[in-house]
């Protein structure tokens, strides 16, 4: 009688392999991902200017999106009356932030009124509290083309400016809203 060993396969050899085979695949996934990778683009913001998606408190935040809108229909409401729309006349109108209700007094209870400096007209909304909202200012530059210019001062009173220029706006003491788009918005708050 013949006795045959067999002895057993080492698993030595194949959990080798099998390591390789991650580490070549983990390696090749990296440089696809290294080859991939973009670098973030980073906007900055001049000095004058406030992030609206961050440095705006919520009532501001408001505030600033329905100026935005309104900018978009004062042009057909100038056709129409043949001249820029009195506040009043927006707020009759039912266009915010113009109206006088609850939302505009817990926003900071802001008294509009159209200023006209030259070629340049502005609606300035007086804030009456500026712990809730500071002043607003949105510039039109033109007769026919609205500038979404809107501007922000942080303190009360902010006196009507002599001005409508960006220089002029800075000096006194006002900040442009801007956009700026990444990938982390948190809100802080700096003026």
């Amino acid at each position: 009688m013949t006795v045959q060993v067999v002895r057993p396969a080492g698993a030595g050899h194949e959990s080798l392999y099998v390591a390789l085979v991650c580490a070549l695949i983990l390696a090749f996934a990296a440089a696809i991902i290294l080859w991939h990778h973009e670098a973030p683009i980073e906007q900055s913001i001049a000095d004058y200017q406030l992030d609206a998606r961050r440095d705006l408190s919520a009532a501001e935040q408001g505030i600033y999106a329905d100026l935005r809108v309104v900018a978009e229909e004062i042009p057909f409401i100038r056709d129409e009356l043949g001249a820029l729309p009195s506040p009043q006349q927006m707020g009759e109108e039912g266009f915010p932030p113009f109206m006088h209700d609850m939302s505009a007094e817990q926003r900071g209870g802001h008294h509009w009124e159209l200023i006209q400096r030259g070629a340049d007209s502005a609606y300035l909304g007086q804030t009456d509290d500026a712990s809730v909202a500071g002043s607003f200012l949105m510039r039109l530059t033109a007769p026919e083309q609205i500038n979404q210019a809107v501007w922000l001062h942080a303190k009360t009173p902010a006196a009507a400016p002599d001005s409508l220029s960006d220089q002029a706006l800075i000096a006194a003491g006002w900040k442009q809203l801007a956009i700026q788009f990444d990938a982390g918005v948190t809100r802080h708050r700096d003026h």
